[in-house]
């Protein structure tokens, strides 16, 4: 028998992995901007250098295609080219043998419909259309367009009223962000090529956590103007607080007690803490927002009478209403709403689950809430309901984590065909139909199903979190453009046939993040401002820090701490622990500083992004 030996990679094979690693990394913090034709080719090499040479469509035909994309690039090509690129890649995709050659082809093709108009403006004029309008990572993909670079150098030295006051100028709840933004920002940080990318919303945290209280900017001449802002949700506050700061005067009004519309009533006060939430709702009232309590649109106010007091009307009334099953027994007592559920969570009237089984139908971050929270409100088991996977949900990651570890059974590929009762009309359990997954469409796995039974699953307490929707009825007798939920105004966030009325927020654009409710109040303050006459700029008076020049070494990313579960599923007391002083400042040293450095240098985060 031959002697066999123990197979160990070679320096070559180590060196090589490491460079794959280094690629994925790149390719993670890639920078919205980059031209699509040149990416194209650099994907193309890449999988040309993978093939085996076997087949000819792959071997030959992933040769040409680059050579096409190249002359593209060069400017030696006609439009008659892309005729050619998309023949020959459809004539890849059919006869290559394997998927390095047919999906190789496929990325072409699909970019030859999907940007065709990026290579008609090579060959044409010479030049890509992509254009760097924002070239920090950060910024670019912050929904508000928040200063980033500027606050993190403010907290790495210090200076944390500073860093709000720069956060304020575009985001007036630096406070509530820092605890519950979902933090897009990270996403492509260019500090993923060296390590990790920067803990964007902790240092956000730490900003808004160790500078005490910040009074709001002064507030421009007054224009003698006055705008009604249906709504006191983040979207609403944040328009209010903008065009307050512009110089007009801005009347609040909500229906329910207190402000913050979901953040309040919707987000659990483990996750937003609400003395953290009065800080920045009270420094926007400091400007001298007026508010007005207990007012429901529809029944004790009506836009038309609101437009005949006030020179501007904006409707953000945000998604407070939930989306419906449509299955039997869904009227049942003990089948909750998340929205009510939390909503009355939120009002101090909890619903007693003391003993109780719990079942949550969702994936979403609703979902996440309200099992962690039927958790704290004593229930004996609490599960999630979901009919895809958990790699298919739409919560963060570390909200399923934090379920996950407080105790919920998740239980996934089930989804629900009947809810059943007890003699007295009380929930007893749903029927579930088990599904497989399936085909892929828009990026995203389809579910089918498996033919077999459906499963029972008992609860005492069903909460359904499928969604949200809006209270459209009056608008749409108002004469507000309504279409499937949701109000239609047109780009400017306002209606041509009703004057003076804008729409902005959730309620226009469908259930979304607090950071883009944030964005869409800037846009519609703005437009409402230009509407009244006016071109206000706001503007931060805040010196920021000269970047650093020493070299930036490979340093791990400094991760929120949590409460033990233990304790902290006893309770509504806030889950995560703030980063220290010192954590904070090398943290924030780990920036690169892409607003002065690279296309940085020429167009920077300091002006005011509308």
């Amino acid at each position: 028998m031959s002697r066999l030996e123990i197979s160990t990679p070679d320096k070559a094979q180590l060196v090589v992995e490491g460079l794959y690693k280094d690629l994925e990394r790149r390719i993670e913090s890639s920078p919205p901007g980059l031209c699509p034709v040149d990416i194209s080719r650099a994907f193309l090499e890449l999988c040309h250098a993978q093939t085996c040479g076997k087949c000819v469509p792959c071997r030959i035909g992933l040769g040409q295609l680059k050579n096409l994309i190249t002359d593209v690039l060069d400017g030696k090509a006609t439009l008659k080219t892309l005729d050619l690129m998309e023949d020959l890649a459809l004539s890849i995709m059919d006869s290559a043998d394997c998927a390095i050659g047919y999906e190789a082809a496929h990325m072409v093709y699909k970019g030859l419909i999907g940007y065709r108009e990026d290579y008609e403006e090579h060959i044409r004029q010479g030049r890509c259309t992509c254009t760097f309008h924002q070239p920090v990572p950060c910024v670019s993909l912050c929904p508000a367009k928040v200063d980033i670079p500027g606050y993190i150098a403010l907290v790495g030295e210090g200076r944390y009223a500073d860093a709000v006051r720069l956060i304020r100028k575009d985001n007036p709840f630096p406070t509530t962000c820092g605890y519950i933004c979902e933090h897009p920002c990270e996403a492509r940080c260019r500090r993923n090529m060296v390590d990790d990318s920067i803990n964007i919303r902790g240092l956000k945290r730490v900003a808004a956590d160790f500078s005490g209280k910040v009074p709001p900017p002064k507030c421009a001449k007054s224009t003698g103007k006055k705008v009604a802002v249906v709504g006191g949700g983040p979207g609403g506050l944040s328009s209010a607080y903008f065009l307050q700061l512009m110089g007009h005067q801005v009347t609040v009004y909500e229906m329910l007690p207190k402000l913050g519309g979901m953040l309040r009533y919707g987000i659990p006060n483990y996750r937003l803490p609400k003395e953290q939430l009065d800080k920045d709702i009270e420094a926007i009232l400091e400007t001298g927002v007026e508010v007005k309590h207990g007012l429901r649109i529809g029944e004790d106010i009506t836009v038309q009478s609101l437009r005949e007091q006030y020179d501007a009307v904006l409707i953000t009334i945000g998604a407070s209403t939930d989306k419906k099953l449509g299955i039997d027994g869904e009227q049942s007592e003990g089948v909750l709403s998340a929205v009510k559920f939390l909503r009355d969570v939120g009002n101090g009237n909890p619903t007693d689950l003391t003993g109780q089984e719990v079942a949550v139908i969702g994936g979403g971050n609703v979902s996440m809430d309200a099992v962690r929270t039927a958790v704290r409100l004593g229930a004996k088991k609490v599960s999630i309901v979901y009919r895809r996977r958990v790699a298919d949900m739409t919560a963060l990651p570390e909200e399923i984590e934090g379920a996950v570890a407080e105790g919920i059974e998740v239980q996934t590929l089930k989804s629900p065909s009947r809810i059943v009762t007890d003699e007295n009309g009380h929930v007893q359990g749903l029927y579930v139909t088990p599904q497989m997954i399936s085909k892929i469409k828009d990026g995203r796995a389809s579910v089918r199903p498996t033919g077999e039974e459906d499963q029972f699953i008992p609860c005492t307490t069903l909460i359904v979190a499928i969604g949200q929707d809006i209270e459209f009825q009056h608008f749409e007798e108002a004469g507000v453009p309504v279409q499937r939920g949701r109000i239609m105004s047109e780009k400017n966030a306002g209606f041509e046939n009703i004057p003076g009325v804008f729409a902005g927020g959730d309620c226009a654009t469908g259930p979304a993040s607090v950071i883009k409710a944030i964005a869409a109040a800037k846009v519609v303050a703005a437009n409402i401002d230009e509407y009244l006459g006016f071109h206000h700029i706001i503007s931060a008076d805040v010196e920021i820090p000269e970047p650093r020049l020493d070299d930036r070494t490979p340093c791990g990313r400094v991760n929120m701490t949590e409460r033990e579960v233990c304790k902290r599923i006893h309770d509504f007391d806030g889950v995560e622990i703030c980063m220290t002083e010192q954590e904070a400042k090398q943290e924030a040293s780990r920036c690169l500083r892409c607003d002065h450095f690279g296309f940085g240098i020429f167009k920077g985060g300091r002006e005011t992004l509308w």
